[in-house]
C-alpha cells in the first residue's frame, strides 16, 4: 500500500513545481526579472546622468518598478491550474485550499521577488544611491516584498474565472500596496537622509505581517467561490 503524503510533503512539492515553472521557458520568473532590469536601467536615459537627480528617486524607482514586476506576474498565480483542472485536486489534498494558497505564494515570492531583491543593489548603484542606504534598500525590501506577493494573491484568486481579467486585478491590486509602497520608500529615504529609517521598517514589517494573517484565507475563500 502507498503511504500518503505528508502535508509538508505536499508543501514543498508544489512551492518546488511552481518555482520550477515559473523559470520554464517564458515563464514569470524569467518575465518579471527582465521587465525589473530593463525598467530602471532606462531611467537613467529618460532623467538625465545628473547624480543628485537619480540620487533623489532612486528608491522610489526600484521600488515602483519592484512592485510593477509582481502585479506582472500575478495573473498567473492560479489561473494555469484553475484551466486546466489541478486546482480543483490540489483543493482535496491534505493541504487544503488555504495550504495551497500559501504554497503558491510562497513559490511566487521565491521564484519572482527574491531575484529581484538579489539585482537590487546593481540596480542602485546605476542610480547612484547614496552607500548607506543600500542595507537599507535590501532589508527593505525583504519586510515589505512578501506583502506584494501576498495582497496580490488575493486579486489573483477573485480574478481567477474572468477570461482577460488581468485588468480588473490590478485594479484591485494597486490600492492594497500603497502602504508598502509609501513606508518602503519611506526608510530608504530616511537612511539616505541620514535619518532613522527603524518606524518606516516597522510599519513596512507591520503590514506584511498583516497581509500573511489574511491573504491566504482570502484567497482561499475566493478560490473556493471559483470552483463552485
Amino acid at each position: 500500500m502507498t503511504k500518503p503524503l505528508s502535508t509538508a510533503a505536499i508543501f514543498k512539492g508544489v512551492v518546488a513545481r511552481d518555482i520550477r515553472l515559473a523559470w520554464s521557458q517564458g515563464g514569470t520568473g524569467t518575465m518579471a526579472l527582465s521587465f525589473f532590469l530593463i525598467a530602471v536601467t532606462l531611467f537613467p536615459f529618460g532623467v538625465g546622468p545628473e547624480t543628485e537627480i537619480l540620487a533623489r528617486i532612486a528608491a522610489g524607482v526600484i521600488w515602483v518598478v519592484a512592485l510593477l514586476a509582481c502585479l506582472l506576474s500575478l495573473d498567473r498565480l492560479f489561473q494555469a491550474d484553475y484551466e486546466d483542472g489541478s486546482l480543483d485536486d490540489l483543493a482535496l489534498s491534505p493541504l487544503g485550499l488555504v495550504g495551497i494558497a500559501f504554497a503558491k505564494i510562497t513559490a511566487h515570492w521565491c521564484a519572482t521577488i527574491l531575484p529581484l531583491i538579489v539585482v537590487a543593489p546593481l540596480l542602485a548603484l546605476l542610480l547612484n544611491l547614496p552607500s548607506g542606504a543600500y542595507q537599507f534598500l535590501v532589508l527593505s525590501l525583504l519586510i515589505g516584498s512578501p506583502a506584494l506577493s501576498l495582497l496580490g494573491a488575493i486579486g489573483a484568486a477573485l480574478t481567477v474565472s474572468v477570461r482577460r481579467g488581468g485588468v480588473l486585478m490590478s485594479l484591485l491590486v494597486l490600492p492594497l500596496y500603497i502602504p508598502t509602497l509609501i513606508f518602503g520608500v519611506g526608510a530608504v529615504d530616511a537612511a539616505s537622509m541620514m535619518g532613522n529609517p527603524l518606524p518606516h521598517l516597522a510599519l513596512l514589517g507591520a503590514v506584511s505581517l498583516l497581509s500573511l494573517l489574511i491573504a491566504p484565507f482570502a484567497a482561499a475563500g475566493a478560490l473556493r467561490l471559483a470552483l463552485e
